[in-house]
């Protein structure tokens, strides 16, 4: 007798062109007719993950869901010359990583984007994102079916975090989930609270992604985490670039962390009776990551979205997920896979 699918809730992580790792999560995941997904949580390359794939399932097609990531991702791989790909097709993603960093025009950008603000261009400036997000089809993102989705955006005047749901995810809105302070300008847009123009930057300084609206009673008790920063280097920086590069990588993963070690302490009070069961969601939380694979990259691959290591990613997204479901689908409902208390023992 066939069984009903296991509702789960996505949070999906921003990190530039590194999201087309979510894009191969999300393919297997669509594949999986074990799996059920009510909810979604993201933040920048997430949120546009996450707008793609609500669209697509707001039709009730998981099909047009994976047709709408394959689209998404093509059109950030179209950023860069695509005629570099045949032959990096063959070249391991921590060459091509290396190999861009070493590059007179990286070296260039890299340098004036530390000293020269993206304000300075003038007339020129345009948001390369812009062009993409605005194809997308608002009626299906916001619309009430599908799973529940949200994105979110930091304020830059209070350094709050800022949720975006329904009729609020706007082109305007996934361009602020994804506003690199470096790169982009800030993103103006009203608070409908305030009446208020406020500025945001990238939702990662303040929710990679936020977990929180998926503690909504009316969503099931299981988190997946797509996490695409390694959470752990063993080598320590020495250079200046690779310091850069970790201090990216920390900062976009400690708003995530301190709301995993809320869900660990309110799992101990639960489970020491000093809460009782019912006052407070039990939330099972699982992880989707390979961060041996992320540790070979940088920064460089997460802004310079070449299509061929797009692609690798997108492989090793779809064996990360087919690993997890096989090792861990029978927990999905029941426990938590990711030891909390001995990730922050």
């Amino acid at each position: 007798m066939p069984t009903s699918p296991k509702p789960i809730n996505l949070a999906l992580q921003g990190g530039g062109a590194h999201g087309a790792f979510t894009w191969g999560v999300l393919d297997r995941l669509l594949d999986e007719p074990e799996i059920e997904i009510a909810g979604i949580s993201g933040t920048s390359a997430g949120a546009l993950n996450g707008a793609a794939l609500k669209a697509g399932l707001a039709k009730g097609s998981r099909q047009a869901a994976r047709d709408n990531l394959a689209w998404l991702w093509e059109q950030v791989g179209a950023l860069t010359d695509a005629r570099l790909a045949p032959w990096l097709e063959a070249v391991a993603p921590s060459a091509v990583s290396a190999a861009i960093e070493a590059s007179l025009p990286f070296a260039i950008g890299d340098g004036l984007g530390r000293v020269v603000s993206p304000y300075a261009s003038g007339p020129f400036y345009s948001n390369p994102l812009e062009r993409i997000v605005e194809r997308f089809h608002y009626d299906e993102v916001c619309g009430s079916p599908g799973p529940a989705f949200c994105i979110c955006a930091t304020n830059v005047r209070t350094g709050k975090i800022r949720v975006f749901h329904g009729d609020d995810i706007t082109p305007a809105a996934l361009m602020a989930s994804a506003c690199l302070p470096t790169l982009f300008r800030a993103i103006e847009i009203e608070d409908p609270k305030t009446g208020r123009t406020e500025a945001y930057w990238d939702g990662g300084y303040t929710g990679n992604p936020a977990l929180y609206p998926l503690f909504a009673p009316d969503l099931p008790a299981d988190i997946l985490v797509v996490n695409i920063n390694p959470l752990l280097r063993d080598e320590v920086p020495t250079s200046a670039r690779a310091i850069q590069n970790r201090i990216n990588e920390i900062s976009f993963n400690s708003s995530l962390l301190r709301e995993l070690r809320a869900i660990e302490f309110v799992q101990r009070l639960i489970a020491d009776g000093r809460i009782e069961e019912g006052q407070m969601k039990r939330v099972l939380v699982h992880m989707i990551s390979d961060d041996a694979l992320m540790a070979q990259l940088s920064v460089a691959t997460k802004i310079v979205p070449v299509p061929a290591v797009l692609h690798q990613l997108r492989a090793a997204g779809e064996a990360a997920a087919d690993a997890f479901l096989e090792a861990h689908l029978g927990q999905v409902g029941m426990e938590s896979s990711v030891d909390l208390r001995a990730m922050f023992g």
